[in-house]
């Protein structure tokens, strides 16, 4: 008589944890592995057997049903051999960098230690240096040094981005030459060595260097932070190595590339033209287009339809290069552009007109339908009910809260570093989980800690900075601060908000922000004008409290990381006066509803919600609820035009003392503008450049 039994185990390298108590250590790639033992002279076979990449398979095979009982007690010794010793968690480091918005990432298996961008450290806004103060910062985060790491991953494949480079410039030749005279020189020097350029940086280390394409780094940062088990992904920027597009499918630790769009065909490029074209700069300008867009009229809609873009009805399409310069020109666009468009590009800092607000409106009614045309293409080669996004174009809030609404996903996820930053966590996620086969942690929240992976300071440190540049502060205890904050805004004081471990990705979501009162309709033009000394039609997103948020706007699911627009309720609206002699900004100066700050032109909102895991900036907006009745609060990113968040105490006061700032609460400090000393005007000096 057989007996057989199994037993299921979660860890692949559980095998080798069992063979090493037979024989010798089993290499991770082993498929098979068999111990025997011996009762009373009857062999006893004990056989190991991977299964997809997660478990294994212990079967015992008893040669008679005398030897039940003793199959019995070796299945509870393979037990035991399974799970003693541990395995070591995974140490991993992704990377991003050498084009924009460099970052570094530190996993510990698939649990985030710290993640942050290049930029907060050296000032440089955009920095793509390689990101040796993000890749410090995160191993001291974790307690790691460079040879505790398992690997270095890195974001993208360099020689395949030569290749496409390589293959663009044959086919155009000869008027691609200028550009390839230019980047030439660089691949040749730098970007071609990326592998030893990152051991050299990492102080000549010695260990594995991963990489891993440029889409699939972002769909990887899209699934394995989400909350799904199973999900549909959909990546879209202006291009990686080939891929410009991508949809793929994410199922436990596996992750599978389904269909892509390729270059030179590409969302993310065509709305950078139009960025380009309407005087802003290209990779950093494009939210600043979507923020003119409810200025303008769709115009140009039908001359994108008809000129620019061969659109099917699954969301690919072809790009007319007739109209374009970027793949191999030294600009975005070309003269037949401007001959459709109505004229050449803007001059940047130039008077905005009615034309960039239509340009601007064009583009993105079309980006939202190319969008939603490939969401439902996802939808309909997967069967999934949730969906994932990342890559640049997932920032573009208005596009994503159509999504929310209209698409046939029933839950939806954004990655809230989706561009060039994330690829870091990406990266470092494939390295976990597809080169070591480490098996994802089931979890009904996101990984992403509400986006707070970045630097931290205790109150000592902070109160150490202020001293050292003679700053006059107050400590309080928390509910004490929390009092004089709420009060200061609802005198119609503008705060600056320092608290706990910074932000990774571009929003500021309660860490590293500027607050106000959203019921001042003053405020939004002040805050752009005095504060923040940018451009006044750019709007300023609300933070809510997370229960209270469907009686402000039309808001269905949760928007943590402030990735989603949606329209203000309708009884919170406002009768608007026709003024004919308005025209585009000037109708900004009109209040829509009874938050205005935070409402823009076309009554909608780029929406936070906040909870109680958003710790001491959800006890504020509870405090400001208690103290007014209103759960909103403006939040915007504490920074001025041109520079990158504050990262840092010193960041945060030199900011503070150069601006139109009333107060700043840092740690458990707090400070009046009205107490600090005069300083020389040179003394801080801000980095106010065009962005």
């Amino acid at each position: 008589m057989s007996v057989t039994v199994t037993v299921m185990k979660r860890a692949l390298l559980a095998c080798a944890s069992a063979f090493r108590a037979g024989n010798n250590a089993a290499p991770q790639s082993a498929k098979m592995t068999t111990l025997r033992v011996n009762s009373g002279g009857t062999p006893i076979f004990c056989t190991l057997t991977p299964h997809n990449r997660a478990c294994n398979s212990i079967c015992i095979w008893a040669l008679n049903s005398d030897t039940v009982e003793f199959a019995y007690h070796a299945i509870l010794a393979a037990n035991n051999l399974l799970s003693s010793p541990p395995v070591a968690a995974r140490s991993v480091l992704g990377i991003s960098g050498y084009y924009h918005d460099s970052a570094a990432c530190l996993l510990l298996d698939d649990k985030i230690v710290a993640a942050a961008q290049e930029e907060r450290f050296t000032r440089i806004k955009g920095d793509p240096a390689f990101p040796r103060n993000s890749v410090a910062f995160c191993l001291s985060a974790g307690s790691k040094s460079l040879a505790d790491l398992d690997a270095v991953v890195f974001y993208e494949k360099p020689l395949l981005k030569f290749d496409r480079l390589l293959e663009t410039y044959l086919a155009i030749a000869p008027s691609g030459f200028g550009s390839f005279r230019k980047s030439a020189p660089l691949w040749a020097k730098e970007r071609l060595f990326v592998e030893r350029d990152i051991r050299k940086e990492l102080n000549n280390y010695s260990g594995r260097v991963l990489f891993a394409e440029h889409h699939e780094s972002h769909a990887a940062s899209a699934f394995f932070p989400s909350p799904f088990d199973s999900a549909a992904i959909v990546t879209i920027d202006g291009v990686g190595e080939w891929a410009t597009a991508t949809i793929a499918r994410g199922q436990g630790a596996d992750l599978t590339v389904l269909q892509e769009m390729h270059w030179p065909d590409s969302l993310g490029l065509l709305y950078s033209a139009f960025t380009y074209h309407a005087g802003f700069k290209v990779n950093s300008g494009e939210y600043k287009l979507m923020g003119l867009a409810p200025y303008g009229q769709p115009r140009f809609l039908s001359h994108i339809y008809e000129h620019l873009i061969d659109l099917k009805d699954d969301g690919s399409f072809k790009v007319n290069q007739k109209y374009f310069d970027y793949m191999g020109g030294l600009t975005m666009t070309n003269p037949a552009f401007s001959d459709l468009f109505d004229g050449p590009p803007r001059t940047p800092e130039s008077d905005l007109t009615q034309r960039e607000m239509d340009l601007a409106r064009s583009i993105q009614d079309a980006t939202e339908e190319i969008v939603l045309r490939m969401i439902k293409t996802a939808h309909s080669c997967t069967g999934e009910r949730a969906l994932c996004l990342a890559g640049g174009v997932a920032l573009n809030a208005v596009a994503n809260g159509r999504v929310v609404r209209e698409s046939p996903f029933t839950d939806v996820w954004i990655q809230p570093a989706a561009g060039d930053a994330g690829g870091a966590l990406g990266a470092a996620f494939l390295g976990v989980h597809r080169y070591f086969s480490v098996s994802r942690t089931p979890s009904t929240d996101d990984r992403m800690e509400r986006g707070y992976l970045g630097p931290e300071f205790f109150d000592s440190e902070i109160a150490s900075a202020l001293d050292a540049v003679g700053a006059k502060y107050q400590c309080m205890d928390d509910q004490s601060l929390l009092a004089w904050t709420a009060q200061r805004l609802n005198e119609g004081k503008v705060v600056g908000w320092f608290q706990g471990r910074m932000e990774f990705g571009p929003r500021a979501l309660g860490a590293r922000s500027i607050l106000a009162d959203p019921r001042n309709p003053a405020m939004q033009a002040r805050i752009n004008l005095k504060i923040k000394f940018r451009e006044g039609f750019r709007p300023f997103a609300p933070s809510v409290l997370a229960d209270r948020a469907r009686e402000f706007f039309d808001l269905e699911t949760e928007s943590p990381y402030m990735l989603i627009v949606a329209p203000v309720k309708e009884q919170r609206r406002l009768p608007t006066p026709t003024d004919q002699n308005a025209w585009g900004i000037e109708r900004l100066n009109v209040p829509r509803s009874d938050i205005p700050a935070v409402t823009h032109l076309d009554y909608s909102a780029r929406v936070q919600t906040v909870d109680p895991s958003n710790g001491k900036f959800f006890r504020l907006l509870k405090e400001f609820e208690r103290l007014t009745g209103c759960p909103v609060l403006v939040n915007t990113s504490f920074n001025v035009r041109g520079e990158p968040i504050v990262c840092t105490p010193e960041d945060a006061y030199r900011t503070f003392m150069c601006t139109g700032l009333d107060a700043l609460v840092i740690g458990n400090c707090i400070l009046e503008k009205t107490d600090q000393p005069l300083l020389p005007d040179d003394k801080w000096p801000l980095n106010i450049q065009s962005d």
